[in-house]
């Protein structure tokens, strides 16, 4: 019972809060419902949505939410937070399973609330979800600033918890006459702009974003859905959002 108790104590801050029926195994392949039955009578609250079979013999992605976890093919071992790559070609299969999993639907994204930039006619389209005081987002903006090709949606969504000036300064970039202007010169020249006084949309896109489970910056989201937290050279975002 500790144990069971020391397991759950350890996953839940990943579980989801639903449950989904598996999917219908493959004709005569009882793995993945024997696996949920063992994991499940071990840990009666993880909510597992799905058993599949990896390319790696022996191990199983268990999918809860949109949390990866794999296990063995009884279902008596869980690993958890770790990513499963392919060899030869450095594929993160893993992380390639999450995007799929935790695809965003590109209507719901509210654009007239973002500032756009970018080629206007490109046919690859960008969502960044950024902080004006976030390191890794002022990195990312000097890898989009020269990319050519792809129309740029940019949220602004300030993390005032660890970054006490980002709502003042997303304020004063949304009131500013070019705002995209605005933004490149106070996250790549460091400009302190001037306050802004008009209404905003930013209280909007935090509620949107805590809805999407988005809680870092930045956040990119590619033209069809697929997510990704972090920074890319402009080479490989190029090549991300061509993937289809």
């Amino acid at each position: 019972m500790r144990n069971r108790l020391l397991t759950f104590a350890l996953l839940a801050p990943l579980w989801a809060s639903f449950s989904a029926p598996l999917p219908a195994a493959a004709a005569g392949d009882e793995a993945p419902a024997a696996i949920a039955q063992q994991i499940r009578a071990g840990i009666p609250d993880l909510k597992i949505d799905a058993v599949r079979p990896t390319p790696m013999e022996g191990i199983y992605e268990i999918q809860v939410g949109h949390v990866v976890y794999y296990s063995d093919a009884e279902g008596r071992h869980l690993i958890a937070g770790g990513h499963m790559f392919e060899t030869a070609t450095h594929r993160d299969i893993t992380r390639e399973r999450l995007e799929d999993i935790n695809r965003i639907d590109w209507s719901v994204l509210p654009l007239d609330k973002a500032i756009v930039s970018g080629d206007k006619n490109a046919k690859l389209k960008l969502a960044v979800f950024t902080d004006p005081e976030c390191p890794y987002c002022k990195r990312l903006e000097t890898e989009l600033k020269d990319m050519k090709g792809v129309k740029v949606y940019t949220f602004l969504f300030p993390l005032t918890q660890i970054h006490p000036h980002a709502q003042a300064k997303a304020e004063a970039i949304w009131c500013s006459k070019d705002r995209h202007d605005t933004m490149m010169k106070v996250m790549l020249e460091d400009a302190t702009p001037t306050i802004g006084t008009c209404d905003t949309p930013i209280a909007e896109i935090q509620q949107l974003a805590q809805k999407l489970g988005i809680s870092g910056t930045p956040t990119m989201i590619a033209g069809d859905g697929r997510m990704f937290a972090g920074v890319m050279a402009a080479d490989q975002l190029k090549a991300w959002l061509e993937k289809k």
